[in-house]
């Protein structure tokens, strides 16, 4: 029975497309990711759906995501070309910022509770230092993918698919809040 239970843990949501479902999907005592969705809004002022979005767009909420490997002479596996990790993606360096700025030095990438939270805080950030509003999904997106100081320098600004991405991100999340307003989880 335990490891069925753990097993149900370690696979993403079936219907990721719909929080909805994501959240009924993930409603247990132990593992309840609306209500980490939402303590971590209350905690940084970032919306659920933009969260949800974020996570949905970097991981599919997969805990164990990573980046492919390279290949070496093109079919033996290779390094990875980030140390990207977990819901979030988050990579080495900024997941210490974090674990050391927010005092949860237990956090781990494979949690979706400390990944959520990562991802608030991180958007909190964005918005604080760079001047984006808390509910732009847009540029929070672009900021999470290029990070700070790429979003300062504008690296996103010559690469067409990073602003893809953050469209359709910002597409989700506006998706997510009509399915959220919908099922009574706003």
């Amino acid at each position: 029975m335990a490891l069925l239970g753990l097993s149900a843990c370690a696979t993403p949501p079936s219907q990721i497309n719909n929080v909805c479902a994501v959240f009924d999907q993930r409603d247990g005592w132990i593992d309840n990711w609306h209500s980490a969705a939402k303590r971590a809004e209350a905690k940084h002022g970032i919306p659920v759906p933009v969260l949800m979005a974020t996570v949905r767009k970097e991981s599919g909420f997969k805990a164990n995501a990573k980046p492919p490997r390279a290949k070496l002479l093109g079919f033996i596996p290779w390094k990875r070309p980030s140390t990207a990790a977990g819901y979030s993606q988050a990579l080495n360096g900024t997941w210490a910022q974090y674990r050391a700025e927010s005092g949860n030095f237990t956090a781990r990438r494979t949690s979706f509770a400390d990944a959520i939270d990562f991802v608030g805080w991180y958007h909190a950030k964005s918005a604080s230092t760079l001047g984006i509003a808390r509910n732009d999904t847009y540029n929070l997106y672009l900021a999470y993918y290029s990070g700070w100081n790429g979003y300062r320098r504008g690296a996103y600004k010559s690469n067409a698919g990073i602003r893809n991405y953050a469209r359709e991100t910002d597409t989700m999340a506006r998706r997510y809040a009509q399915q959220m307003q919908s099922c009574g989880r706003l």
